[in-house]
Order: C-alpha cells, then sequence, then structure tokens
C-alpha cells in the first residue's frame, strides 16, 4: 500500500529545527497497527505534527545490529519485565551514511539513549567500544552480535508540544541464513517528555480501539531467530502480527 500522498501532505522540518525535541531522557508509548489503519491516522492528524525531511526524502532507511551476551542476558531480561535493563546496537542511518553506537537503558518506566559516533558497523567490538559501554553501564559484559534489523522510519513533530515520533514500515530481521519480515504490520512510537495520553496519534489510534502496546522488533525478531529463546511472554505480539498479516 502507498503512503506517499498521505506523507506529502505533512509540512516539512528539518534535523536542525528536530533539535527541540530530541529526547534523549523520555516515555515511549508504542503501538502495532497495519498500513491501511495508518493511512488513514495520517490523514487525519496532518495539520499537527511536522515530517522531518532530509534531501527530499521522509521515509529513512536504516540498519542496526544488535548486541547481546551469550546466555541473552539483554533479551531474558526484557522478555522477564525487568525494570532496569539494557539494549547494545549499532545503527546506521543508510541515507546519510551515519553510523552510532547506541545504549538504551530502561528504568522506572523512562528511557535514556547514550550514543556515540563511529566509522561503521564492528562484529567484534574495539576495545574503545569497549570501554565506553563499560563507562557508560558501569558493567564489563562479555557481548557477541546476534540480530540485523531493516526498516523505513517517518519521523513526525508536533507542532505545539516537545513531542516526537516514529513509524517503522518494511521491518525485517535476520542472522546468517535466517529471516523475518514483520510487514505490513507497522511499529509506531510516541516520544515524550511527560507521557501525555492527549497526543494527537495516540487520540486517533485509540478512536480505532488500537491500544499501546509494549513491543519491541529486536525482542519480536530474536524469538523467530533462536526458536530455543522463551517467549512466553512475547506471544500475544507475536499473534497480533500474524493476524496483520493474515487480513492485510
Amino acid at each position: 500500500m502507498s503512503l506517499e500522498k498521505e506523507i506529502a501532505a505533512f509540512a516539512p522540518t528539518s534535523l536542525e529545527e528536530m533539535d527541540r525535541v530530541k529526547l534523549l531522557n523520555r516515555t515511549d508509548t508504542k503501538f502495532l497497527l497495519s498500513e491501511s489503519d495508518l493511512k488513514s491516522i495520517l490523514a487525519e492528524i496532518k495539520d499537527q505534527y511536522y515530517a522531518l525531511e532530509i534531501e527530499g526524502l521522509r521515509l529513512h532507511s536504516y540498519r542496526s545490529l544488535y548486541f547481546d551476551t551469550p546466555d541473552f542476558k539483554f533479551f531474558t531480561e526484557h522478555h522477564n519485565g525487568y525494570p532496569d535493563r539494557y539494549k547494545v546496537r549499532m545503527r546506521k542511518y543508510l541515507d546519510s551514511g551515519l553510523c552510532f553506537l547506541e545504549i538504551k537503558h530502561k528504568t522506572k518506566g523512562r528511557t535514556r539513549k547514550s550514543r556515540i559516533r563511529i566509522n561503521d558497523f564492528e562484529t567484534n567490538l574495539s576495545d574503545q567500544h569497549k570501554e565506553y559501554i563499560k563507562l557508560t553501564t558501569g558493567m564489563d559484559w562479555d557481548l557477541k552480535p546476534v540480530l540485523w534489523n531493516e526498516f523505513k522510519r517517518l519521523t513526525l513533530v508536533n507542532k505545539v508540544d516537545e513531542e516526537r515520533m516514529t513509524i517503522d514500515l518494511g521491518t525485517q530481521c535476520f542472522m546468517q541464513e535466517r529471516k523475518v519480515q514483520f510487514e505490513p504490520a507497522v511499529i509506531a512510537e510516541v516520544k515524550q517528555s511527560s507521557g501525555s495520553r492527549n497526543a494527537p496519534f495516540i487520540q486517533a489510534a485509540k478512536k480505532r480501539l488500537i491500544r499501546p502496546i509494549r513491543i519491541s522488533k529486536y525482542c519480536l525478531g530474536m524469538i523467530d531467530l533462536y526458536p530455543d529463546l522463551k517467549y512466553n511472554s512475547f506471544k500475544p505480539k507475536k499473534m497480533a502480527i500474524e493476524k496483520i498479516k493474515k487480513y492485510a
């Protein structure tokens, strides 16, 4: 399904103008929805958000490489609902070539992201980057690459409030010979400093009976790429994606 018309209806904003809503310390509200629901929501909220535009592009391509310990500590803590947990990844913005080592720390319902610029992906962490992870987290983990993912992202910025959101389409996760695709399921994430439920996207989703959901592209990819992992907590999310695929 083409979303070009709906995306083009948003007024543009730039990376420089988006600096006011970096939100490296924030609350996140996520949604899982179909492309058809997304299309109608975008048409409804087009006057309340700007769309990030870089060199004429509004859908931007991302690739990420996630790391975990040999016993999948990060995945397991997410699955078990630990309130204090980490993700470590490298992310490349394919349109610009910029690449970062990122650490996301979830604690007390808030997400803090730290990152440094790197030259490119590393499947073996350099001593410099191991030290950065150790200094940032206070932990000296043995980390290995466990999952790649790719997707296209639309970024919207609220015209008034300190809020931005990301909408990820065409997500696929892979490692070696295994691959899983989420399309036509869409993952949207509203990022705020306050966690208000009055955000235009949240209200539009509510009208369509689309409820917030705790969902992770990383974790959903992991349960298909590593079938031996425990994933009871993620079964409802996996079923929700399959339902979207079935009725698309």
